[in-house]
């Protein structure tokens, strides 16, 4: 019978496997941010590729050439965002059948070339008490900070 630990990482895992899936495996980092705050679920990914940081509506701007572009469809973008947050959904159903408290926030970062898989969590508020800023406002300032930092 699997633990709650097994189960926990094979849903952090499915995250990060459609975000691969999304640029063909063709990344040399892999970003997720995750939010479950307020009964609100927002998430957001993007990449390291060819030593530039890109969201993910932006993989081709980091393509060399006569690289093979992406696919970055709407509907692409919209179905890992739609997995992912499904995936969220199951981690909440899964804290509270394991009697765990479910992070408020999960930054997950997957290092293609060596294996390597970094999660941060939250469990305080990140967001909600602040008048302007959203789940998306901590997802770029994320964005930033690891492009800024070369993470």
């Amino acid at each position: 019978m699997k633990k709650f630990e097994d189960k926990f990482t094979e849903l952090q895992s499915d995250m990060i496997s459609i975000c691969l899936e999304y640029v063909e495996d063709r990344a040399d980092k892999v970003y997720v941010y995750a939010s479950h705050e307020g009964g609100i679920i927002s998430s957001s990914f993007f990449y390291l590729i060819n030593n530039k940081y890109v969201e993910c509506h932006k993989v081709n701007d980091a393509l060399e050439t006569g690289d093979e572009g992406y696919d970055v469809s709407p509907e692409r973008m919209l179905t890992v965002l739609q997995i992912i947050n499904e995936d969220i959904e199951k981690i909440e159903v899964l804290c509270k059948e394991y009697g765990r408290d479910m992070p408020t926030e999960m930054k997950l970062i997957y290092d293609v070339k060596n294996g390597n898989f970094k999660a941060e969590y939250k469990y305080d508020l990140v967001y909600s008490n602040d008048e302007v800023k959203t789940a998306d406002h901590i997802a770029d300032e994320w964005f930033e900070e690891i492009q800024d930092n070369n993470l």
